[in-house]
Order: C-alpha cells, then structure tokens, then sequence
C-alpha cells in the first residue's frame, strides 16, 4: 500500500469528514419537490447515465490503447474510469452553474447504479487484462451509502421537516465545508503530489486526455439545456477514487495501479478547473441576458 508523508488513517478521516460534512449541506439545500423534474424529462438523465457509467470507460480503454500505456498504469486508470459518482462532482457541478434539480438527481441514480455496474465492468475488463478482481455489490453499496446517500438524505430531509432550520444552517456548514475542501485539497496535494509528478508523461497525457474527452461527451450528450451540460459534463469527468481504492484494496492491486489512481485523482482535478470556469462565465451570461 502506498503511503504518503501524512499517515494514511489522518488523510482517510480527514477525508470522511470532509465528504459527509459538504454531502450534508449540498441535502440542505435540495427541496424534494423540484427532484421531480427529472420525472418530467427522462431522456436527460438516460444520457447522463450513459455518459457516465458507458461512455467513460469507452473512452478510458481507447486513450490508453492509443497511447500504449503500460499494463499497470493502464489498469489503474481504467479502474478509476470504472469507479462513477465522485462526492465532489455535485459539488463542482452546481459551483459551475449545473442545474439545481437536474444535478442532484443524477448524483443519486450514479451512486445507486455504481453498486451494479462496478461489478459488471470488472467481470468485463477481467478478459482484456488476463485478471481476476472482483468486488461484491455489497462492499460498494456501502460505501456509496455512508460517503454519499446517508448525508445527502438526512439534508434533505430536514429541509423537508424543518425548513426554517435547513435555511439558517445551510450556509454555514456550506462555509465549514468549503475550508475543509481547501485544506483536504492541501493535504491530498502533499500526500500525493510525488506519486502524482512521478506517473510519467504518458500516464498523465492519458488521463488529461481521458478526463478531456469526458467533459467532452458529457457536455455532448448533457444538452440542449447549459446547466444540464455542465451537470453531465463533470459529473462524467469527476471519477470517485474511495471507489477505485476500495476495489484495489479488496483485491491486493499493485502500488503502480493505486499511485495511477491517486495521479489521476490530482491530474483530473486541475484539468477540469477551466471547463468550470467556462461554465460559470456561460452562466453569467445567460443570467445577465434575463
């Protein structure tokens, strides 16, 4: 297992903490109501699903059959292309003018849908990498449970119950949850920053060129409406790395693949601040002309 300069259970709290307190205040903020929308317009969210769940993986074995990247590294960026629903891309998506109901309710059906598709695409990959991992539905479920589901439930829920309350705390856990994201970033940055300098050109080309291509197709297939584009886009670009790590743990994966899936953690992150910053000015514009 790779270790960093800080040790691995402060970063893995730290991290739990960070997740569950910005999932808790993004459930703050979301009435149940507006969740039926997607009802109303279902064509979005199967584009969405397939952008992220069929189209990222795609893309994922083509960029790194195109550049030849090497057995190991290329597994660990597959695994990752593999691992949907990153805590953070709802997050980044509504930052950037991702639609308010549309956003959250693909969050949901990405994490729920993870539980079955992780397992799929690992019995698919298997053949083309002569191996054997697995992870059970249950071990994902988990996971997606305690790190996404529960938080953004119990937020939700009390905007439902308690909505005067919601409202005065909303704001506040969002301001706690922001400085807890800019010191994770910190400390993520000096635990991996090594690994991550250290995959290489071609694993890094591979990845920009991966998460490129995925904001690519998720802003493709995200239209016609922007905030749904924005949405898509980096919900398909953001993959989950506790996903990832948990299927490399479960089947003892080799340091190159779990450094590859921290590389493309730190890498991906950079490569989709602009996309974002498009999207905030695009959104600008679009409310400045209403």
């Amino acid at each position: 297992m790779l270790s960093g300069p800080i040790p691995e259970w402060v970063v893995t709290v730290f991290a739990a903490v960070t997740v569950f307190t910005v999932m808790l205040s993004l459930g703050l903020g979301i009435v149940l109501g507006e969740l039926r929308w997607i009802w109303q317009r279902p064509d979005p969210i199967a584009r969405g699903l397939f952008s992220v769940l069929v189209a990222v993986p795609a893309l994922a074995l083509l960029v790194t059959r195109a550049l030849d990247v090497p057995r190991l590294p290329a597994i660990g960026i597959v695994l990752m292309a593999i691992s949907p629903g990153a805590p953070m891309a709802l997050r980044r998506s509504l930052d950037a003018g991702g639609h308010h109901a549309f956003a959250p309710s693909l969050q949901i059906w990405v994490a729920v849908l993870a539980v079955v598709s992780i397992p799929l695409s690992l019995a698919a990959l298997n053949p083309l990498y002569a191996g054997h991992a697995s992870v059970t539905p249950g071990h994902v479920a988990r996971q997606v449970f305690f790190a996404q589901l529960l938080p953004l439930g119990l937020g939700m829920a009390l905007r439902h119950t308690a909505a005067p309350l919601a409202g005065w705390l909303e704001p506040r856990l969002a301001r706690i949850g922001t400085l807890l994201l800019v010191l994770l970033a910190i400390v993520a940055l000096i635990d991996v920053w090594d690994v991550a300098i250290g995959a290489g050109l071609r694993v890094a080309s591979a990845i920009v060129l991966t998460t490129v291509a995925s904001l690519a197709i998720g802003h493709l297939l995200g239209g016609p409406e922007p905030a749904t584009r924005t949405a898509v886009a980096i919900t398909s670009a953001a993959r989950n790395p506790g996903l990832a790590l948990l299927v490399a743990g479960l089947n003892s994966a080799s340091d190159p693949i779990q450094g590859t899936v921290l590389a493309y953690l730190v890498i991906s992150m950079f490569t989709i601040i602009p996309y974002m910053a498009w999207r905030r000015h695009i959104g600008a514009q679009i409310s400045r002309a209403r």
